[in-house]
Order: structure tokens, then C-alpha cells, then sequence
């Protein structure tokens, strides 16, 4: 800790100048040199807060002023991308905060810092060193990045040296904390590969260009061009970003960025649906039936009801769309693994894939916006991004397991998430998403892409991930779950394994009153009278309303006025509909 702070200190004394007679550093040399110290530094506060109140600092930070004063001594209009001094200072700072909150909640557990909060006197060794030694990789690298960028830059000089620091701070967290996975869900060597990508991150915000390198963060690393209002498939480079579908074959998603005239940073990304398959028998027979639900290459975009593309049907219609193709059975939570299932292999790729496109638009949006800013854009901005984050049946799943990486990795808070139709209810067997889960985290390799604080077995089931992660929404009004169901449903009354639909129901019910008043949770249980999958898509129930409510009109104000949102289910006549059904143990609709 030390050691970044003296870094930082030093490095701000360069960029402002040691004395009244020494000229301040360049601005293209001062403003990443203070970026970087920034994000250490402020990092290093920020986790002895945690470890002193088990929350976030509060009051004034130093970090984020000395960030500023740098760039005011060495910076004028112009200096940065074409971006004034304030613009500048703005960006820069909020990249600094972005970036810090995102190495130390890996590390305590989220911004609620629930790791850290309960963590034995050897879990907390653990997790400072694993904290230090990820700090000191991130300055280092960015060191090794602008001493490269400044003089006669070799890429293969530079890949040597990064490996050597990548591999010391792997030795020395192995060293102090083999169990790490035990305490924070991902290993040593994710952990150091996510440090480690978060300095490209920094790196390509603060750099107006990055050439030589290749950096796996910003602009010049993005891999697409798509025009304005049209949707194309993007073909995923499964060498580089690693994805694969079930069958072997290569990944692709589609994206159809806003029309002209409507900002690019207003995201709808949906997940597609497609069941689910846990043996050798059902894989086996899916792949025979239905081989297209192990391949991106035959799936297209829905364009209805929610995820229309016409203004009068649905307001997210102008926005910029991204559809996750779904083919991998593994409900978007497969870490990169391949599935020994007797005599079939089956590759468990889905979070992979998932994170992988999303990097992809990440970097093409950031090219795109910073395209704009000689024309007096703002550029890309993180923090500015507002995002509907959803899916639909397994792709429900996938949305309740990687909400928090788009939150806190991604660094888009601006972002609700609608679950629908795959809320991963418990049965209370063992063959349920509990039991499965116990099994099948550690099979699929899951665990890394959990979230750090909650990824044990039970943490398939939604209502225990909901709980795990309420803590840390409403940091902004618009970052909330939006939980959605039809109340009978028999396809997803069939992936969690209940046999008897009447204790699907009442088990949903009782999951609704429940959570329902979490922070950040909301519910809209739709009341058809016949089992419906998937409500989002139904054009009758999207203009249809419940208590009174209509739920196109409800997904309207999740983005345009969140605070207003309400839980919204009905009795309805279930009780007599269907055996078995009792009322909901707390007070909804007529």
C-alpha cells in the first residue's frame, strides 16, 4: 500500500511540475501518469475503508482532486481527443472512480462489502494481499504501456514484460491465498486476468491511441462496424475472445445500433431463450431433435411486443439492441468448460459467450461515441450508459447470474435487469436448481463468474441470488430487477423440476412476498388464465395490465422515471383454477 502511494504522490509531483521553475509534464504524458496513480491510490483508501468500517469511504477524495489538478497544470482545450479541460477532468475522473470501485469490490464483496464484512482474521490476510498485489499489477502495467507508448515501442518487449508481472502476482497471491476461490469465487489466475484487463481498460481511456499494442480494452480493439437502424450479425472470434457453441461451432450474436438521430448509449440487450439439458440422456436426444439449439447460426432477432422495433409498440424501440444467441444449454452460465456426459462431449460456454459479446459492444460503442467528439460529443462514457439488461426462459437464468458483471465489471450502472420466465425456483428436491446447482457450478465453471459474494450451490436458486444481490442496487435510480412471470407456466414449472403445478405456484407466490420489498427487486406476475411462457413477448399481455397497471407502461418508467416503480401481481382465480393453489401469503391486487 505503501508502495502505490508513494507512486502516486511521485507521479502527481511530475505531472504538475517539482517547482516554480520546472515546466509541467505534457499533457499526453501527465494525464495517463494521473489517471493511473488516481485509480491505485484512491483503490488503496478505498479498501482500508472497507477493512476499517466494512463500507465505502466517505467525505472528501484526495484521489479524484489531484487527478483533476494534474490534468489542469499540464492539459489545455484540445490536448485530450479534442475534449476541453473540464471534459477532460470529467471523463478522466470518472474512469478513476470506475475503475477503483471495480478492483476492490472483487476483492470485499460488492459495494456492500459483504466478504469482507464477515471474513476471518486469515480470509482477511488473504484478500489484502490479493488486493495489494492486484493494485501493484495494474500500476505496473500501465507503467510498462506508457513507457512503451513514449519512446520506441516493441509489442513483443512489452508481452514479455507483462507476463513476468502477470506471473509474479500470480505466484505471490498463490503463495498467501490458495483458497482465494473460497473466499471470492474466482481463482487466482482469473483474478489477476481481470486486474489485468482493467489496466487496457485504463490505459485506452486516457491514451487518445494505443498502437502498437493490442490491448483487449477500448476503441482500437473493437472488432465490428454496423450501420444505424439495421440489424447484422456479428461473428465472434473464438480464438481471441475464447466462445463456442455446443455443437463445436463458432459464436455470433446481432446488434442494430439506434437510428440516426437517437443516442448510441441507450442499450437493450436480450438474452434468447431455449430450455435447458443436465444429462447425458436429454443432451443427447435435444442434440439429435433439435440440433439448432446447440448453434448460433440459424437464430435471429424477436421483434414484438418489448423487443419491437416499432416506436409506437415499445419505447425501446429506438434504442441500440444487442440479441444473445443461446446455444449451449447451460442457461448462460457455463465459464468455459466442456462437459464429459458419456459418450458426448458438450461445451459449457454460455457466460462466456455472454461476456465475450458484450465486451464487443463495449469497444465498438466506445469507437463510435469517440468518433463523435470532434464534433463536440462527450465521447464514451460509462457511467452515462443507460441499459435494459434481460432475458427470456434461460436466458432469465443467464440474467440473474451475470446482472452484477455488467454492474461492476462492465462498469454500466445505469442498467435494470428483467429477468423473464426463468426465475429458478426451489422445489425443495434434490433433483431441483438447488440440488443442480450444487453439482453443476463446479462441472460448468461457473464459480469465477459468479458473483464474489454469493456462489455456493444455493446461489442457483433466484431468490437466494436476489437476496445476495439487493444490497448492492439503487446506487442509481434506474439499478433495479425487474422479476417477470406469468403465474401459471408449465415450461418454466418444468425446468425447475416441479412436478405438481400447484406448488410452482404457490412457491412463486411465496417468492413474490417474499422479496418483493428488497431494494431494488420488483415484480410484475401476469395473470392469463392458461399457462404462458415468456411474458414479455405477448403482445396481448404487454398492453394488458395487472392491478391496474399496464406493462408496457411499467417498463416505460424503469427507465424514465425508476423510483416510481411498483410491485404489481393479482389473486386472480387460481385458488379454483388449479388444485392446490392457496392465496398469496401477503397482500397484492384483486
Amino acid at each position: 500500500m505503501f508502495r502505490s502511494r508513494f507512486r502516486f504522490a511521485l507521479a502527481v509531483l511530475i505531472a504538475a511540475g517539482c517547482g516554480d521553475d520546472e515546466p509541467p509534464a505534457p499533457c499526453e504524458e501527465a494525464a495517463p501518469r494521473a489517471l493511473a496513480r488516481c485509480v491505485q491510490d484512491r483503490a488503496a483508501a478505498e479498501m482500508d475503508c472497507y477493512r476499517a468500517t466494512g463500507a465505502e469511504c466517505s467525505g472528501p477524495d484526495g484521489a479524484l482532486d489531484a487527478l483533476r489538478d494534474a490534468v489542469a497544470t499540464s492539459c489545455v482545450d484540445g490536448d485530450l481527443a479534442a475534449q476541453t479541460v473540464v471534459a477532460a477532468q470529467e471523463r478522466l475522473t470518472a474512469a478513476c472512480e470506475a475503475e477503483s470501485d471495480s478492483l476492490v469490490w472483487r476483492v470485499v464483496g460488492g459495494p456492500q462489502g459483504a466478504v469482507v464484512a464477515g471474513a476471518s482474521e486469515a480470509q482477511a490476510s488473504c484478500l489484502a494481499v490479493a488486493f495489494d498485489e492486484a493494485n501493484a499489477l495494474l500500476g505496473e502495467t500501465l507503467d510498462a504501456i506508457d513507457e512503451c507508448l513514449g519512446g520506441t515501442c516493441d509489442p513483443a518487449a512489452f508481452a514479455t514484460e507483462r507476463a513476468a508481472l502477470e506471473d509474479g502476482a500470480r505466484e505471490a497471491i498463490t503463495a498467501a491465498c490458495p483458497s482465494l476461490s473460497g473466499a471470492i469465487a474466482v481463482d487466482v489466475a482469473t483474478f489477476v486476468e481481470r486486474a489485468a484487463h482493467q489496466a487496457d481498460c485504463v490505459a485506452a481511456t486516457a491514451h487518445e491511441s494505443v498502437a502498437p499494442l493490442a490491448l483487449s480494452c477500448g476503441p482500437e480493439n473493437t472488432d465490428f462496424a454496423a450501420p444505424r437502424g439495421e440489424w447484422t450479425r456479428v461473428r465472434v472470434d473464438g480464438e481471441k475472445w475464447g466462445t463456442l457453441c455446443g455443437d463445436g461451432s463458432g459464436y455470433s450474436f446481432w446488434i442494430r445500433p439506434a437510428p440516426e438521430g437517437e443516442p448510441l448509449d441507450r442499450l437493450f440487450i436480450g438474452l434468447q431463450g431455449g430450455g435447458v439439458c443436465i444429462f447425458e440422456d436429454d443432451c443427447t436426444a435435444r442434440l439429435e431433435a433439435a440440433p439448432g439449439l446447440f448453434t448460433a447460426e440459424d437464430d435471429e432477432p424477436l421483434s414484438v411486443a418489448l423487443v419491437s422495433d416499432d416506436p409506437e409498440v415499445s419505447p425501446y424501440a429506438n434504442w441500440t439492441k444487442v440479441y444473445l444467441p443461446y446455444c449451449t444449454q447451460d442457461v448462460f452460465a457455463g465459464g468455459g468448460v466442456t462437459e464429459s456426459l458419456g459418450d458426448l462431449e458438450l461445451p459449457r460456454y454460455g457466460s462466456v459467450n455472454l461476456r465475450a459479446s458484450l465486451q464487443m459492444v463495449r469497444d465498438w460503442l466506445w469507437q463510435s461515441l469517440d468518433g463523435e467528439l470532434a464534433a463536440g460529443g462527450t465521447g464514451y462514457r460509462p457511467a452515462e450508459v443507460r441499459a435494459l439488461f434481460g432475458g427470456f426462459s434461460a436466458g432469465s437464468y443467464g440474467t440473474l447470474y451475470n446482472y452484477h458483471w455488467v454492474l461492476d465489471d462492465l462498469q454500466w450502472p445505469r442498467t435494470a435487469a428483467f429477468p423473464d420466465a426463468g426465475l429458478a425456483l426451489d422445489n425443495g428436491e434434490t433433483l431441483g436448481v438447488a440440488g443442480l446447482g450444487a453439482i453443476k457450478i463446479p462441472v460448468w465453471g461457473m464459480r469465477n463468474n459468479l458473483p464474489p459474494y454469493c456462489f455456493d450451490g444455493d446461489c442457483a436458486l433466484g431468490e437466494v441470488i436476489v437476496n445476495a444481490l439487493a444490497p448492492r442496487l439503487l446506487q442509481v435510480p434506474e439499478q433495479q430487477m425487474l422479476l417477470l412471470s406469468n403465474q401459471r407456466d408449465s415450461i418454466q414449472q418444468g425446468d425447475a423440476f416441479f412436478e405438481v403445478e400447484g406448488d410452482f405456484v404457490n412457491t412463486l407466490r411465496r417468492t413474490y412476498c417474499d422479496t418483493k420489498d428488497l431494494a431494488g427487486i420488483q415484480w410484475y406476475l401476469t395473470s392469463a388464465p392458461d399457462p404462458v411462457h415468456v411474458v414479455t413477448i405477448q403482445p396481448d399481455l404487454w398492453t394488458g395490465s395487472v392491478d391496474g397497471v399496464e406493462m408496457r407502461d411499467w417498463f416505460e418508467r424503469a427507465m424514465s422515471d425508476p423510483s416510481s416503480l411498483t410491485d404489481h401481481a393479482e389473486e386472480s382465480d387460481y385458488t379454483t383454477r388449479v388444485d392446490g393453489v392457496e392465496p398469496f401469503p401477503c397482500t397484492v391486487g384483486d
